[in-house]
Parts: structure tokens; C-alpha cells; sequence
């Protein structure tokens, strides 16, 4: 039940964004109880994350999640195109991915310490 998601960042932004995780009938997920985790990696065989997002279930009865990192945190992240994914985690340990993509990630000019 995998869905696609391209993301676009710029290094030393603060990033969030709303995803909304829908069924295969287009009805909102029910995420009540669920675990979320999500990592960006150089490609799928890469051992390290070049980021680790801040997941959060914003509003469960309606499957939104939320991904966010700040400023400093992606500063540090390699100005190329990542792959990343998400993955929920039920009350039975069981895991799913539910969505995948690319990060675009735009390089940056001023550095955050400069201000």
C-alpha cells in the first residue's frame, strides 16, 4: 500500500510538510495507535540517513502525518537527490511502508550561521 511523494528542500530551511496517507479506495488512513518513522537516504543501498525527518501523526483519524526538520539539520544534508520512505508501525509490531519518493535538495548560499 506504498504511495509516491516527491519532496523539495533547500539546505538551512526549516521543512515541514502535511501528507495526507489515503486507503486503495481513496479513503484516509486510520493511523489511531500507529508508530511513524521516515529517512532520506543518498540511494536505497546506502547504510547512513542523510536525514532524519521528524514524523508525526498529526491527525490519525483522517491519516495525516507530518514531516519536519529544522534548519540545522538540514544544513547538513548533501545537496543531491535522495530517495526516503515512511513506515508505520501497528499495535501488533507489525510494519508497513506508506510512502516513498525522491528529495529534491537545493543547495544554499548564506549559511545559517551568518545571521
Amino acid at each position: 500500500m506504498s504511495g509516491y511523494q516527491d519532496l523539495f528542500l533547500s539546505q538551512g530551511d526549516t521543512f515541514t510538510t502535511q501528507l495526507t496517507l489515503d486507503d486503495a479506495y481513496g479513503n484516509p488512513y486510520n493511523l489511531t495507535g500507529f508508530r511513524i518513522g521516515a529517512q532520506a537516504r543518498t540511494s536505497y543501498y546506502t547504510a547512513n540517513a542523510a536525514l532524519i525527518f521528524t514524523a508525526s501523526i498529526s491527525d490519525a483519524n483522517n491519516g495525516i502525518i507530518q514531516l519536519s526538520a529544522n534548519s540545522a539539520t538540514t544544513a547538513n544534508v548533501p545537496s543531491k537527490t535522495l530517495v526516503y520512505d515512511v513506515l508505520i508501525k501497528d499495535t501488533s509490531n507489525n510494519v508497513t511502508k506508506v510512502l516513498e519518493g525522491r528529495v529534491f535538495v537545493d543547495p544554499t548560499v548564506t549559511p545559517i550561521t551568518s545571521f
